[in-house]
């Protein structure tokens, strides 16, 4: 099968659906929330009674601009919307309301890295704004399915993307860039497992060096980034086993069974035709002007991609520490507060990668429940890379007693716990020539010409001082005096 697949190129597009974190829905002053006891957030607006009218959310069209800027788009001036006609049990109008012809956004790309780990552009072709349907449950009843319209109304973006995805890897690169984009945002919290974030995949094949696409197969219900993955590694299998045989694939929408891991067919695929779009006639057309786009510009924050170039090409850090920086936005946001107090911004990568993450891994919090505020962090940042603390004085001594008054100051702590290095060069020497006079047979053997045992001789210097003598210092005077005695 390998080498059968390697006939074949992948051709991948996907539509990104993100719940809006708004107070109310998109068209209706019913309440946006996660998680209220079913259809509770509903009114005669949402559930499409007659002689209702739709008001539309402005907070949607911020959210819309500022995807799309930061996804490079242009934003259309003048837009209008339209009733996307289909009759579903959780759709209680029977249309939604959505953009067709005027989407808000066009054109743009997000940077994803492939199977390579080489970074490449995969296009927009738009983003738009829309209401989501309700939701049908299938799994608590044995005899029925069961409808609850608390999410009929709530305010969505679309975010489609150009077929240039080429593997299931890119594709979870992808829906991760776009998780962690809403999520920088503020417009998504990003949570696939409760349908705030969902993702559709549009999948082909086609022998390698054809120009026209193969037949084109949707993918729903996956309701994580792993998923989505899963999904498109079988979809690809099975479409190249049915070209193999001899048959053709069927354009059609099919569903993903997580448990089984495989796709089942669950209809033929609509034409845009079958939807009958006309332009909603009871809201007027939208027009956004250049001053209101610019006014939400200067509200986004530092972006993934932005903080990422900032800290590997102006910082020097390695790709490695500022693709986990930039992974979670208030990781990022708390080691921006740390920077703003010291200089020295690889012990302060370093420490909240290695110490302040590892502390929120085992207690299971986020960084707005870490107890230390940043600026403590950087006093300690400072105390180790000005050579007052040693790197494991700091992490192993004062860090566990700062966790603990997360109010005190950390040269307090440092002083109190007696961890100051000393870096003055009469303790050290003395430090030294106690080391020399007590290991005898390592200092004749280093004379001898073993010089890795200066590594043994630091060890006991180290020892010797109690922890307390700066290592910068010490090593070179160390080595001079061995020297001397050769």
């Amino acid at each position: 099968m390998e080498n059968t697949r390697e006939k074949y190129e992948v051709v991948i597009g996907l539509e990104v659906h993100a719940q809006m974190l708004t107070k109310t829905k998109a068209y209706s002053n019913d309440v946006n929330e996660f998680g209220s006891h079913p259809n509770t957030n509903v009114s005669v607006v949402s559930l499409g009674h007659p002689g209702t009218l739709p008001v539309m959310n402005k907070q949607t069209i911020e959210n819309a601009i500022k995807l799309g800027l930061a996804c490079h788009s242009n934003i259309a001036s003048n837009q209008y919307f339209a009733r996307k006609n289909y009759f579903y049990p959780d759709l209680p109008k029977g249309y939604q309301i959505t953009q067709d012809k005027t989407p808000i956004c066009t054109g743009g790309y997000l940077v994803v890295k492939d199977d390579q780990g080489k970074y490449k552009n995969v296009g927009i072709t738009r983003i738009h704004m829309e209401e989501d349907a309700g939701k049908s449950i299938h799994d608590v009843d044995v005899f029925d399915t069961l409808v609850d319209l608390n999410r009929a109304g709530v305010p969505l973006l679309e975010i489609v993307s150009e077929p240039d995805i080429r593997s299931s890897q890119e594709a979870y690169n992808y829906v991760t860039e776009v998780r962690k984009l809403v999520r920088y945002l503020d417009i998504c919290d990003g949570n696939m497992e409760e349908g705030s974030l969902r993702c559709d995949a549009n999948i082909s094949v086609r022998l390698i060096g054809a120009k026209e696409f193969g037949t084109k197969v949707e993918v729903k219900n996956m309701n994580s980034i792993r998923n989505v993955q899963r999904a498109i590694e079988f979809e690809i299998s099975r479409q190249i086993e049915v070209l193999e045989n001899g048959g053709e694939v069927s354009q059609e929408t099919r569903g993903f069974d997580a448990l089984k891991g495989v796709t089942v067919s669950m209809r033929s695929k609509e034409a845009a035709n079958d939807y009958r779009y006309f332009p909603e006639p009871d809201l007027q057309p939208l027009f956004v002007d250049q001053p209101q786009i610019e006014a939400v510009k200067k509200e986004m924050p530092a972006l993934p991609r932005e903080l990422y170039l900032k800290y590997t090409e102006e910082f020097g850090l390695s790709e490695y520490d500022a693709t986990n920086l930039v992974d979670n936005k208030y990781i990022a946001l708390y080691f921006e507060e740390i920077l703003k107090e010291t200089p020295h911004i690889k012990t302060a990568a370093n420490l909240l990668m290695g110490e302040v993450k590892g502390y929120l891994n085992k207690n299971a919090i986020e960084i707005s429940e870490f107890p230390v505020n940043a600026s403590n962090i950087a006093k300690l940042v400072n105390l180790t890379a000005d050579g007052l603390v040693s790197y494991s004085g700091a992490t192993q001594s004062v860090f566990p007693e700062l966790i603990k008054n997360p109010e005190s100051n950390p040269i307090s702590i440092a002083k109190a716990l007696n961890v100051i290095q000393e870096s003055d060069e009469g303790s050290i020497s003395n430090y030294v020539k106690q080391v020399i006079e007590s290991n005898p047979t390592e200092v004749q053997r280093y004379i001898a010409g073993e010089k890795q045992l200066v590594g043994f001789l630091m060890g006991q210097l180290m020892k010797v001082s109690q922890g307390k003598a700066d290592p910068k210092q010490a090593n070179p005077m160390l080595r001079k005096m061995l020297d001397e005695l050769s």
